[in-house]
């Protein structure tokens, strides 16, 4: 309708915003930005203008009137050769500059290849105008959003390298003690890396463990300052009484089992047709 001006923003038509704590960047998506459209930008956002793949202006917390390159063309120039259609298309992107979070996971070889899982949780946003402009030009859109999913596709593998930089030379068990070194260099790697999106670093937490229970459960019985052998003998005494097995307090502390007064032994039956194992009994 003729004298109504477009308003542009990220609230959908019923009021929904559409900048979650999980989207990075959005493209608004709809080919309605035209001379003299009102540009909303909240208090958390960025909005960058761009026009034919060239960028126009960064928007900052307010409302704007957009003022466009088409003006001049408005009139009998624009009916004449285009059909009263402007030849200009508009891009309105906004950029989320609230602090985000990045979730990814992954696993890690241990010096003797033993398979180590990791998660690493990190905090990013965009806190300058010229780091919107950055995150335009180098992070490709598909489609009209940008998630902490698809940063996570990019710095993932930078994540990988960090982790197995430290990890693949240390001993399984100490792996941990290490978590602090490796939290250090997870961070440098990453926010050198994600400093080329405009895209600022703010806190790493890392997290390192076996994939395999099993190898868990033989470490934290060792951290009671079992040595190795006790620890596995420990370790199948508690599988035994998960099963059932009387037998299970004998295997914890190297101890024969015992019924009724006889100790189970194995010997050799010596026949004229060859040796077969036997099971007998003897006095305790």
């Amino acid at each position: 309708m003729p004298g109504i001006r477009s308003v542009i923003s990220t609230l959908t038509s019923d009021g929904q915003e559409v900048m979650g704590p999980h989207v990075l960047l959005y493209r608004y998506p709809e080919n309605s930005i035209t001379n003299g459209s009102l540009l909303t930008v909240e208090s958390n956002h960025f909005c960058v203008l761009k026009s034919r793949g060239a960028i126009l202006n960064v928007y900052e917390t307010g409302q704007f009137t957009v003022q466009t390159p088409d003006h001049p063309l408005i009139g009998t120039i624009v009916q004449a050769f285009y059909g009263g259609q402007s030849p200009w298309q508009y891009e309105a992107i906004y950029i989320n500059r609230s602090k985000l979070v990045v979730k990814t996971q992954g696993i890690a070889l241990s010096r003797e290849m033993a398979e180590m899982c990791y998660d690493v949780d990190y905090y990013i946003h965009v806190n300058e105008s010229k780091n919107a402009i950055a995150l335009v030009q180098h992070m490709p859109i598909s489609g009209h959003i940008i998630t902490t999913k698809e940063v996570d596709n990019y710095a993932g593998p930078v994540v990988e390298q960090a982790i197995n930089q430290i990890v693949q030379v240390t001993p399984l068990e100490s792996v941990n003690e290490r978590i602090h070194d490796i939290t250090k260099v997870v961070g440098d790697h990453l926010q050198l890396f994600l400093t080329g999106y405009g895209i600022t670093l703010d806190t790493v937490k890392v997290l390192v463990r076996p994939s395999d229970d099993r190898m868990k459960s033989l470490i934290a019985l060792k951290a009671f300052g079992l040595s190795e052998l006790d620890a596995v003998r420990y370790y199948t005494a508690m599988m035994m009484a998960e099963r059932g097995v009387v037998s299970a307090p004998n295997m914890a502390i190297g101890a024969p089992f015992n019924i009724g007064g006889l100790t189970s032994i194995a010997g050799l039956d010596i026949n004229a047709g060859g040796v077969s194992p036997a099971i007998g009994t003897r006095k305790a």
